[in-house]
């Protein structure tokens, strides 16, 4: 999971409820800079065990830059309420969820999922035909499964929810974490248990499953990005311990997707390295939204 560098939201955040037919979820808003110029909207979508903290470090270098910034806890995430049910949380449903988010924002929309948010986000883009989004950046995320090195920690913990309760499962996960060096400041420390406690256990159970078996969809999102109708990128930091460089690097060949490798990090680039991060994300937004603009 991502561990955020640090908690505080920027001054010109605010938190909101962003409507759906499921209900709101909880997320935060940045508009760009004062005095620049709108370039669009990012939505950055969370990953498994995830929240809209993983972005806090981020939302400001992407404001500078002129971008407005969206990001939401999913259904059943942290604060974002979600029901005690399985099929709540498949990735038709949190698909649906995302879509009614973007409805309503300010075009164009320029859509990033992180891990399984990318997982939810390609879903999205291949529901809603790419409409309503500008472009799509996989980041560090896969096609389908996740490798088979991270099968026996997620299989336990599907088999474990949501009869274990979570400060259970979450004391193994910690103690295992802190054996191999994990060691963040005592706040940050203290939400993450938080936020894991939080979050509903048949979300996580659910969101498991959807990672241990999710079908690979590379070909669908290929056609889409063929006929014109989707900019696609992939971006990664080179020491991604999820998917491989070299599978997420298949992926973008396959869809004639751009790449951009944020060098220094692994499986969480806008935690372990948010500016290097928001400056990767705007240079390849800018390239895509003049690629869209020099389409005839």
């Amino acid at each position: 999971m991502s561990t955020p560098p640090f908690l505080d939201l920027p001054d010109r955040a605010s938190r909101v409820e962003l409507a759906t037919s499921h209900g709101p979820l909880v997320g935060w808003r940045i508009g760009p800079e004062d005095g620049a110029p709108h370039r669009g909207t990012v939505v950055l979508v969370p990953g498994f065990t995830g929240s809209k903290e993983d972005f806090v470090a981020v939302l400001e270098p992407l404001s500078h830059h002129g971008w407005a910034v969206v990001t939401f806890d999913q259904r059943g995430q942290y604060e974002s309420a979600g029901p005690d049910d399985e099929a709540a949380y498949s990735l038709a449903a949190l698909a649906r969820d995302l879509l009614e988010v973007v409805a309503p924002l300010e075009p164009p929309i320029h859509l990033v999922g992180h891990s399984f948010g990318g997982l939810v986000s390609r879903e999205a883009v291949l529901m809603s035909g790419g409409e309503p989004f500008s472009s799509l950046t996989l980041l560090c995320s896969g096609p389908g499964p996740i490798p088979p090195s991270h099968h026996d920690g997620l299989g336990a913990l599907r088999s474990a929810l949501p009869h274990v309760p979570l400060e259970v499962v979450y004391d193994v996960k910690e103690a295992a974490d802190r054996e191999g060096g994990w060691d963040p400041a005592p706040e940050v420390a203290a939400f993450m248990r938080e936020r894991f406690t939080a979050t509903n256990a048949w979300q996580l159970r659910t969101s498991a499953g959807i990672l241990l078996d999710t079908p690979d969809r590379t070909d669908e999102l290929a056609a889409l990005a063929a006929d014109g109708r989707l900019r696609v990128a992939v971006v990664y930091g080179p020491d991604d311990d999820a998917w491989s460089p070299a599978e997420q690097e298949k992926v973008a060949a396959a869809v004639g997707a751009r790449v951009v490798v944020v060098p220094g990090t692994g499986h969480s680039p806008a935690a372990e390295d948010p500016h290097a991060t928001a400056d990767a994300l705007d240079a390849l937004l800018t390239a895509l939204s003049d690629e869209e603009r020099a389409r005839p």
